[in-house]
């Protein structure tokens, strides 16, 4: 399941966490992009479910420093030693360039050093010399890690899906269908942990998911990333319309135009069972960790994390 939820204080967060535990739910994943970090969640999450696997998906290797993410990470993985897993990421241009000022520069290289860095760290080496998107000079973890963290990449397509496979324990994806799992797991390989956000919402009210699905994806499937990552996986017919009209300046165009079946494939909804039945096919074809993200739509959402429990 994804933390924080939407429209809970954190603070009375914590009873959630422990029933979430109790239900049968194994892992806890954080997200960053503009509501909270994803470390502090997770270090309520250590202490009132302490079973559960915890993991961030993803943070950006921009917007904290090598040495600071190391940290951050190690706190983590200190309150919850072997259940804690860093996913890293690129980001995108308007979160590291636009919010908060630093150049985008080199995103693959970016993050291959990245993992280059945090290995060395975790290992508790003295992390000294010039890699090629940054340089460090004796950095030292403080606190040796009883477990090392799994480090995982954010991945779309056969770029970074390697990088994954080749120098990181797994790769995370999401915005893909149940059906295209199969292709991304082929890309990275076999042996390396894959694990995908799936969004859902728990509502047999068909019209209204799809629409609340077709602004999601409008917003997301824009970014140039994506939509590169859906011409790969053969979605550029269905979705071509849809870019036209956004490059066009016509945001409610774009949006009406998205194909009810392309919704149906990305976003999972109907009835619990339903979406537990969805949710399984991910898992069928190649996902290790299928990671469900509750989109808000008025429903009661404790009712539905307990009505969705595994």
């Amino acid at each position: 399941m994804t933390i924080p939820f939407e429209g809970v204080s954190l603070a009375d967060q914590k009873s959630w966490y422990s029933e979430l535990q109790d239900l049968g739910y194994t892992d806890l994943w954080s997200a960053e992009v503009n509501g909270l970090d994803a470390f502090v969640p997770l270090a309520v999450a250590a202490e009132h479910a302490p079973r559960m696997n915890l993991g961030t998906a993803v943070v950006p290797v921009y917007t904290r420093g090598p040495g600071l993410l190391a940290m951050s990470a190690a706190a983590i993985a200190e309150l919850a030693p072997g259940r804690f897993s860093i996913g890293i990421g690129t980001s995108s241009d308007v979160i590291v360039e636009r919010w908060n000022g630093i150049a985008f520069d080199e995103p693959f290289k970016r993050v291959r050093d990245t993992i280059r860095f945090l290995r060395a760290a975790f290992r508790g080496e003295k992390v000294d010399g010039e890699f090629e998107t940054f340089a460090t000079k004796g950095f030292r973890l403080g606190r040796p890690l009883p477990v090392p963290p799994d480090i995982l990449v954010a991945a779309l397509r056969p770029g970074m899906l390697k990088l994954a496979s080749a120098e990181a324990d797994g790769a995370i994806t999401n915005w893909l269908s149940a059906s295209d799992v199969k292709q991304v797991a082929a890309t990275m390989g076999e042996g390396k942990t894959l694990a995908a956000r799936i969004f859902v919402i728990p509502s047999e009210d068909a019209a209204m998911a799809r629409m609340v699905g077709k602004i999601a994806i409008s917003q997301y499937l824009n970014v140039a990333v994506y939509a590169a990552f859906h011409e790969w996986l053969g979605r550029g017919d269905d979705l071509k319309p849809m870019w036209e009209k956004w490059k066009e300046g016509d945001r409610s165009g774009a949006t009406e135009s998205i194909p009810d079946h392309v919704v149906d494939d990305l976003i999972v909804h109907g009835s619990a069972g339903q979406c537990k039945e969805h949710i399984m096919r991910y898992a069928e074809n190649g996902i290790d960790v299928p990671i469900m993200m509750l989109i808000p739509t008025g429903y009661d959402m404790q009712k539905a994390v307990r009505e969705l429990a595994p």
